[in-house]
């Protein structure tokens, strides 16, 4: 199996102007890992900055670990091959390292990403994530990628991909919402039980109802003590639960300070005084998406 470097560059609200540059700046400092989706609409300029770095003889290919996801529109096995090569070639690679069902949750194909009903609710196609797995298994056999996860799973879709009949590859990974206003200590014990891997996207948080969990004085004081950044703490906090970080950020002392994270060690202490924020704020709830019968967030985990 494939060892994911713990740490990534995410590339999510990354404008295609800035990716390219943010890229580089992250292989420069030692980034490996790089976290992509064909939703993000910026595949080809991430493509453009592992070039650049491959010619420049920085890195080679097989140094990197890149990730990209599956689009909930492409869940039908007939079209989940082609969604690969699409973002393979924006990507500029021949193959990726991980390949990820993006959300449980299958759209009405078509050309657009997000096709909504006249109440402005998403219309759905008949799939079932199970069917689309078996498409994401032949990515494995045919050497599109090298591994396959999934996102967004809740422990009972985890749990039923696990339990398929005839499963013939495991997820590696299930990337989920995670940070310390939301720490998913049950989800994550299940799929660590369960040898599932996860990874903790929105990692630094963000604003919600005009509240920054960057500005919380109980992570600044962590960061405070230890000579650190409140986003090297709480970047730090994921490291020690064994769960991959994948922070993003276009400004280069930043994408460099989110991977200075080795040199230091939270006590269980500063870890219990985190896992004490928990206030299960989820800031990626996709309404639009509610009424889905693969909707994830109607379970508590």
């Amino acid at each position: 199996m494939e060892k994911i470097p713990p740490v990534g560059l995410g590339t999510w609200k990354a404008s295609p102007g800035e990716v390219t540059n943010a890229v580089k700046a992250a292989i420069d400092v030692g980034y490996r890992h790089f976290d992509c989706a064909y939703l993000y609409h910026n595949e080809s300029e991430v493509g453009a900055g592992i070039q650049d770095k491959i010619k420049e003889g920085v890195v080679k290919r097989e140094d990197l670990f890149i990730v990209s996801k599956l689009w909930c529109t492409c869940h039908k096995k007939s079209l989940v091959s082609a969604a690969c090569s699409h973002s393979l070639k924006a990507l500029q690679v021949d193959y990726l390292d991980l390949y990820l069902i993006h959300w449980p949750m299958g759209f009405k194909p078509g050309k657009e990403d997000l096709p909504l009903d006249h109440s402005g609710m998403v219309i759905p196609s008949d799939t079932d994530f199970l069917e689309t797995w078996e498409a994401m298994e032949d990515l494995v056999i045919t050497g599109l990628v090298k591994a396959i996860g999934v996102s967004n799973f809740n422990h009972y879709q985890l749990e039923r991909l696990l339990n398929k009949p005839d499963l013939r590859i495991k997820p590696l990974t299930n990337q989920i919402e995670c940070h310390p206003y939301l720490s998913q200590k049950e989800l994550i014990s299940f799929c660590q039980a369960r040898d599932v891997s996860v990874t903790a996207y929105r990692p630094l948080g963000g604003s919600s109802k005009g509240v920054d969990m960057m500005d919380d004085p109980v992570i600044g004081k962590i960061a405070k003590k230890h000579g650190k950044t409140s986003a090297q703490i709480v970047i730090r906090f994921q490291i020690q639960r064994n769960v991959i970080v994948i922070p993003k950020s276009v400004t280069p002392s930043h994408i460099q300070e989110n991977i200075q994270v080795f040199d230091f060690e939270l006590t269980e202490e500063d870890m219990n005084d985190i896992f004490s924020l928990d206030r299960n704020l989820r800031l990626a709830t996709f309404p639009t998406t509610e009424n889905h019968k693969d909707y994830p967030f109607h379970l508590e985990y």
